[in-house]
């Protein structure tokens, strides 16, 4: 089981770095793009305060929290305007509760987006439910400007399934 764990982590970790870096390529050559993943760790420190640490996942188990980050930053020397930054959701995990409300997801692949509260998912027997953290495919983010030499940082919370 260990080493699957290992292996997830792996492949959580690369598909959160090459699917953040292909908006990049197609849209302008000057934002660059890089992908992470981290495990939500609680260590007790010396005075026994229970501390959140962010590490690099080695084993993950169903249950565990993780952070999917994206960072990004401006090499070019002209401002761009209405960049967006489209993350799919891996399978192996579903959006945390702790997910700011306003994210813009999407529940059938891509197809439509809009904040979880205001989309539902078709059942196999035609009705529609209102749509669920674990029923989120991606996540996007419009960056209205990005100046020249700006950077920060896109992330949102998934628990593993």
């Amino acid at each position: 089981m260990k080493n699957f764990t290992r292996f997830a982590a792996a492949i959580l970790l690369a598909s959160g770095t090459m699917m953040a870096n292909a908006p990049a390529l197609a849209q302008d050559q000057a934002i660059d793009l890089k992908g992470d993943v981290k495990l939500e760790k609680v260590m007790i420190d010396d005075g026994g305060q229970s501390l959140v640490e962010l590490v690099e996942p080695d084993t993950i188990v169903p249950g565990d929290k993780l952070i999917f980050g994206t960072e990004y930053s401006n090499n070019g020397t002209e401002t761009v305007t209405n960049f967006v930054v489209t993350n799919p959701v891996p399978s192996a995990v579903r959006l945390a509760p702790a997910a700011p409300a306003n994210l813009i997801v999407s529940v059938d692949g891509g197809a439509t987006w809009g904040e979880l509260a205001t989309l539902s998912v078709e059942q196999a027997d035609g009705t529609s439910r209102p749509a669920q953290q674990a029923d989120v495919t991606h996540i996007r983010w419009t960056l209205a400007t990005v100046a020249p030499g700006a950077k920060g940082r896109l992330e949102y919370p998934a628990i593993i399934r």
